[in-house]
């Protein structure tokens, strides 16, 4: 479903000009006459990271009621899925950067698409097909539709040469799989027929395989430090342990071995696509790794619950509804990994951010996100 948009089209010749203007001030201002200046922050993603696009779409897939938000600065809902901060928002505050808004409010143009933006949509995947039963949602092919956009745009403000100077500086993540396996091939009575006749490595396949054209059309539309999120462990998370009862206490087991099939995958693509692009930086991030070890020593990091949902409405783990105005909130969302059924806190976010930024080779390689921005 796309949901491209040129917002500066309908403007007249005069508004037109002044906001390229704008547009070229602020991107001397940022700091282009320096070596040091900072890039801008572009974001591509599912629910993990969404920040607040689809609450201009039509879609069951949303975020924008209390108590969503109760520890994000405002105190406010803003379409975030979880209780505050996501993992990329830590991420571009460590490195000065503030939040990149989410493409689709009205008041992302101008200068402010120069900082970045951020395209991710909850419910979107790799695949179109993903999620369809959310209805709205924007999947990654359309995602970098929107990014093509803001490109252009910026390519007509500051003309080609500077344009591509920005663009090729610039931070991308990409934070995709998780919807292709729990809201698609995984999901209960909806995946049946095609689990029948598609094994996971026909599926996994097929993700690949989409994943690769839409990170070599990245590359083409001059991204170049791309950072890459693995699928984390599925199986843990409060909704998909309810659906997997027989697993007791314990992760469920065929969807961690998905993820992880997946993830090896992923890792041999991501070292192909390295290799085969001149001047590209593909960073793979193991997420999947950083929250196992989150799960494993909990009590470490200073949780006390790292099974169950804050924001909880029922079920054994408080898995089975999305967090609402109904729901039990926990006092402390400091002591719990998972703010609800799908999602982590806030508190979980901060050490997942701070160890691709400055985490070793076990959590992100070739490097981790503070060398990629400063190479």
């Amino acid at each position: 479903m796309a949901l491209n948009r040129r917002k500066m089209g309908s403007l007249s010749n005069c508004c037109l000009a002044l906001e390229f203007l704008v547009m070229i001030v602020g991107y001397f201002l940022l700091g282009n006459c320096s070596g040091d200046d900072l890039p801008a922050n572009f974001i591509f993603g599912d629910s993990l990271v969404d920040a607040g696009n689809n609450n201009y779409i039509s879609t069951l897939s949303k975020a924008n009621l209390q108590p969503n938000g109760i520890d994000f600065p405002s105190h406010q809902p803003t379409g975030r899925f979880t209780n505050g901060r996501t993992i990329v928002d830590i991420l571009g505050q460590e490195l000065g950067l503030g939040f990149s808004p989410p493409y689709l409010a009205p008041d992302t143009t101008g200068a402010v698409v120069l900082k970045g933006v951020n395209y991710a949509s909850g419910a979107g995947g790799i695949l179109n097909q993903t999620g369809n039963f959310f209805g709205g949602r924007i999947n990654l092919d359309a995602q970098i539709d929107n990014f093509a956009n803001n490109r252009q745009d910026i390519i007509s403000s500051l003309g080609m040469p500077s344009a591509v100077s920005l663009l090729r500086k610039a931070l991308y993540s990409v934070t995709m799989g998780s919807n292709d396996f729990i809201n698609n091939y995984l999901t209960p009575v909806l995946s049946v027929p095609e689990r029948a006749s598609v094994s996971p490595e026909m599926f996994v396949d097929a993700m690949i395989s989409k994943y690769r054209q839409q990170l070599t059309r990245l590359y083409s539309l001059d991204a170049r430090k791309i950072v890459v999120a693995n699928v984390g462990p599925i199986g843990c998370i409060p909704y998909v342990r309810e659906i997997h009862p027989l697993a007791g206490n314990n992760c469920a087991d065929f969807p961690d071995q998905l993820a992880q099939y997946y993830n090896k995958r992923l890792k041999d693509l991501i070292s192909e696509l390295s290799l085969n692009f001149e001047g590209s930086l593909f960073l793979y991030a193991d997420v999947y790794h950083i929250v196992s070890d989150i799960f494993q020593n909990y009590e470490y990091y200073g949780f006390e619950v790292a099974d169950s949902a804050c924001c909880f409405v029922g079920g054994r783990f408080g898995g089975l509804l999305p967090c609402g105005p109904t729901s039990k909130v926990c006092p402390d969302r400091s002591k719990y990994v998972f703010w609800d059924p799908y999602h982590p806190s806030d508190a979980a976010n901060t050490i997942i951010a701070r160890r691709l930024l400055d985490g070793d080779l076990a959590d992100i390689s070739p490097m981790n996100v503070r060398q990629l921005v400063n190479s």
